[in-house]
């Protein structure tokens, strides 16, 4: 049997809503989970499924999948990119909540804001909990925010974490990178750097204050390379208005300011945060 290894920890608790005693949190055989058969997407970009198994490998399943019981098996209704990876690993079995019809939709929705609500989700769980929100029940940052309690930024910010790489999520799963050290390195051109200003930063205790100004040398130096000694200074609305794209669009935002003109550089990691970008853009409703 292939070594399984679930990242939920104490967190998990809060993540499951306890409901009918036949129902709640159990490990099932993926052999076992069938399909949804209204699954709208017919494609899932192999690179993101790729990078998600690596993550899991590394960090643990953060957050289970969702299935509804059919007479001698499960039909799965979210978590078809966790499916795929877990497959992928050779795992025999998954953590999954079992839930009735009734309780695959809006109730499980509610359940799921309810309880992430409580203080004892590490970062990532947390972050986990808000990309299903977002991603599996079409809720915007800010809807998310005002069901939680927290600013629209908040959220971003916290659903970032798992774009890092999983060297830096795996400091983050085990306590030794704190929440404000990771979002200081998202965005890192250098993930290379990254990471290893990650390893510096848990093995000598580095502040957070450190880290940011690590990687504001760094990007300092790249940036200063074959240009003029000479820079443009951009006005506090362009870095405001970057802020809020940042925000609004969950990813690194770039304003390359140039007086009169310039250009606007969106970072993507695979094709589906392309496509989510896309809908941010394009299809905000």
């Amino acid at each position: 049997m292939a070594a399984r290894k679930s990242g939920l920890g104490r967190g998990l608790d809060a993540l499951i809503p306890q409901g009918h005693p036949t129902d709640g949190y159990q490990q099932i055989p993926v052999g076992k989970i069938e399909p949804n058969p209204d699954q709208p997407r017919d494609h899932f970009d192999s690179g993101r499924i790729d990078d998600l198994a690596a993550s899991i490998a590394s960090v643990g399943l953060l957050q289970p999948i969702v299935v509804r019981p059919t007479d001698d098996a499960y039909v799965l209704v979210v978590g078809e990119r966790r499916l795929r990876a877990v497959k992928q690993l050779g795992w025999e079995d998954v953590p999954a909540m079992i839930r009735g019809e009734a309780e695959a939709g809006t109730n499980l929705t509610e359940a799921l804001i309810e309880n992430v609500q409580r203080e004892n989700l590490s970062p990532l769980e947390e972050a986990a909990a808000y990309h299903e929100l977002l991603e599996e029940y079409g809720m915007t940052h800010e809807e998310v925010g005002e069901k939680v309690g927290k600013s629209r930024s908040a959220i971003s910010n916290t659903v970032r974490l798992l774009q890092l790489p999983g060297s830096i999520q795996s400091l983050l799963a085990k306590g030794t990178l704190s929440a404000g050290h990771a979002r200081a390195l998202l965005g890192a051109d250098d993930e290379a750097y990254a990471t290893h200003i990650a390893e510096r930063a848990a093995t000598e205790g580095w502040s957070v204050r450190r880290v940011e100004e690590a990687m504001r040398l760094r990007a300092t130096q790249s940036g200063g390379r074959g240009t003029r000694s000479t820079t443009t200074v951009r006005p506090a609305a362009i870095i405001e208005l970057e802020e809020k794209l940042q925000d609004r669009l969950g990813t690194k935002v770039k304003i390359d300011y140039r007086g009169k003109g310039g250009k606007i550089t969106i970072r993507y990691s695979s094709a589906d945060d392309l496509e989510r970008i896309y809908r941010h853009l394009f299809d905000p409703d």
